[in-house]
């Protein structure tokens, strides 16, 4: 385990009226994250260090949802020993869409786009 993702869990609705406030406002990036079909932890003002690890095509970590006393939530786990400053990466697996929003993590196996 490196690091638990926390924010507050919030509804689809409650995520959506977030995203757009969150625009408005000019907070350039929003760290709203899914648990499941319902919940989502949304990390912009009221979350740890684990919301500014990029993503990567080829990471060392991945995110996984476990349930702690019927509570889920969102973990990031070391898929390999990593070096001290080597950077954090983990797949954001974002649904495939038709906006393509571009990746660039540098990768050799670079997929081109997030989604």
């Amino acid at each position: 385990m490196v690091i638990e993702y926390v924010g507050q869990l919030i509804r689809q609705v409650i995520a959506d009226m977030r995203e757009q406030r969150y625009e408005e406002e000019g907070i350039g990036s929003s760290y709203l994250f899914r648990v499941d079909q319902d919940t989502i932890i949304d990390a912009t003002k009221w979350g740890n260090l684990a919301r500014f690890i990029n993503h990567s095509c080829n990471p060392n970590c991945y995110a996984k949802i476990i349930t702690v006393e019927s509570q889920k939530k969102i973990v990031i786990y070391s898929r390999q020993p990593i070096s001290v400053n080597e950077e954090i990466t983990y797949d954001y697996k974002f649904p495939i869409e038709e906006t393509k929003i571009p990746c660039l993590c540098g990768a050799d196996s670079c997929r081109g786009s997030l989604n």
